[in-house]
């Protein structure tokens, strides 16, 4: 060995001590992780062999030796038998080689009319729709989760608070039908994502389409698409599905961590609203009286990898010329990681919900606090004292603050007190003080009134029951 070449293999080090040649197979090879593709390859194969014998292209023989072959690899990878190989660089050349091995020459007439590029972006978009169909079951299980605390509290008041600063009373069901109003988004989101993306590239070829004579509605329809991709540069060239999905998880992750944080907050010992159930929390190693919210926790760390994906995968698309360039192979990994995450996600989040206990007692002590019915007092001069709103808000002020000074809170001045500020206030004033009559009132569209929580309750369950049965 020469002193260059030596030098050459020491700076390659390690597990490339052969060279630029092991380097080159390991930066190239993806089946490390494209094997996760291998149902949806070996389906979209099935498809384009039954397309292929029926317009013509290959023998029906030939097509049904291929079809049953495919179904033996599936079978050997399912069931962990399958050798999958670095130098054959992906899922699509691996169960192609062993296909080969099962039927022979048949085998070989598979690739008839296809590309690797049209074949990896149907793999990729079987797969990422399979995603999104789960991310969706996630979703519903978590709103019915929620759905079940806000039955269960509709009638119980808790704190709302801007700036984490007590505003005004709320109701615990109002509370979790924000969130339920939020993952109905992200549900709908990637409802919206998944029919956009519903169209099939097979037949796509390398980027120009084929002179074959083949059916792309066929195989469309075979896997479950709504039509064909319309243009061929655009079918081997597009990640705008993973982007999406990615997008789609970016945003639900965010709605997990604010959730999650809430949930830290509220189960620490200074707040007590709730408790969660020993599944979701662990205990100190030196200090015996911790309960660490750490399901909590590790729920609000997600976003940075899902996030993340998001960011890597569109900086690999950003410069990339029309059609397909190997810095593609790099759309996967994130989009297994962030889905794999994701989904973790909004399980543990859906168990967490479903087994949390509320504290009302801490909830509703909280509520009256903070002077939390100062806008109903302000509200009550506009209403019963046909004052400004500007000169009520001033009255409102000029009591909180008098109670302040007092240590006490507005339903404990007395009328004297109140009319030292402003002679009209008369002793109804009082009837809208108390937190349950706070919350009660407010029955506006919306509203954290216990009588809109429930409608609004009914009406997500009616809306949930309709989309199942679509």
């Amino acid at each position: 060995m020469s002193d260059d070449t030596k030098s050459a293999n020491e700076m390659w080090g390690g597990r490339f001590s052969a060279g630029p040649d092991a380097i080159m197979e390991a930066i190239n090879a993806s089946i490390g992780y494209d094997q996760r593709m291998a149902r949806q390859d070996i389906e979209g194969s099935r498809a384009h062999a039954a397309m292929l014998a029926a317009t013509g292209v290959i023998t029906e023989d030939d097509a049904k030796v291929i079809r049953e072959g495919l179904l033996t690899v599936l079978a050997e990878i399912e069931a962990g038998n399958f050798a999958f190989s670095t130098a054959l660089e992906d899922i699509h050349m691996n169960v192609e080689a062993r296909l080969k091995e099962i039927v022979g020459e048949p085998a070989g007439r598979l690739h008839t009319a296809r590309s690797r590029n049209d074949q990896v972006a149907t793999d990729f978009k079987l797969w990422v729709r399979d995603q999104m169909d789960a991310a969706i079951d996630g979703l519903e299980a978590l709103i019915r989760a929620l759905l079940g605390q806000a039955e269960a509290g509709a009638d119980w008041v808790m704190p709302g608070f801007t700036h984490l600063q007590t505003a005004q009373p709320v109701t615990w069901g109002h509370h979790m039908m924000a969130y339920v109003e939020m993952f109905g988004r992200d549900m709908s989101r990637f409802r919206d994502a998944r029919a956009r993306m519903n169209e099939s590239p097979l037949g796509s070829a390398a980027l120009a389409g084929t002179s074959f004579p083949i059916d792309r509605h066929m195989t469309a329809e075979a896997l479950g698409f709504d039509r064909p991709t319309a243009n061929s540069l655009d079918a081997v060239a597009d990640r705008d599905f993973a982007l999406e999905f990615l997008s789609s998880a970016t945003i639900c992750a965010m709605h997990l961590s604010r959730f999650a944080e809430e949930l830290v907050i509220w189960s620490s010992a200074q707040f007590r609203f709730v408790r969660m159930s020993d599944k979701w929390s662990t205990g100190s190693s030196i200090m015996p009286q911790k309960r660490n919210p750490d399901a909590a926790e590790l729920i609000r760390a997600k976003i940075g990898r899902i996030m993340g994906a998001n960011i890597g995968l569109m900086t690999v698309m950003k410069g990339l010329p029309l059609a397909y360039s190997k810095d593609m192979q790099e759309d996967k990994e994130q989009v297994f990681d962030a889905a794999d995450n994701l989904m973790l996600a909004l399980a543990a989040m859906t168990g967490m919900v479903s087994d949390m206990t509320a504290n009302t007692e801490s909830l509703e002590a909280a509520a009256s606090s903070g002077f939390s019915t100062a806008t109903d007092l302000a509200d009550w001069c506009v209403r019963a004292l046909n004052m400004p709103f500007r000169d009520a808000h001033h009255v409102t002020g000029s009591l909180v603050a008098m109670a302040e000074d007092r240590g006490c809170d507005l339903p404990d001045l007395s009328l004297e007190d109140m009319q030292s500020v402003n002679a009209q206030i008369t002793e109804e004033v009082f009837g809208v003080l108390g937190v349950h009559n706070s919350v009660a009132s407010r029955t506006s569209y919306g509203g954290t009134a216990p009588s809109e929580v429930r409608k609004q309750i009914a009406r997500w369950k009616e809306k949930l029951g309709k989309e199942v049965l679509a």
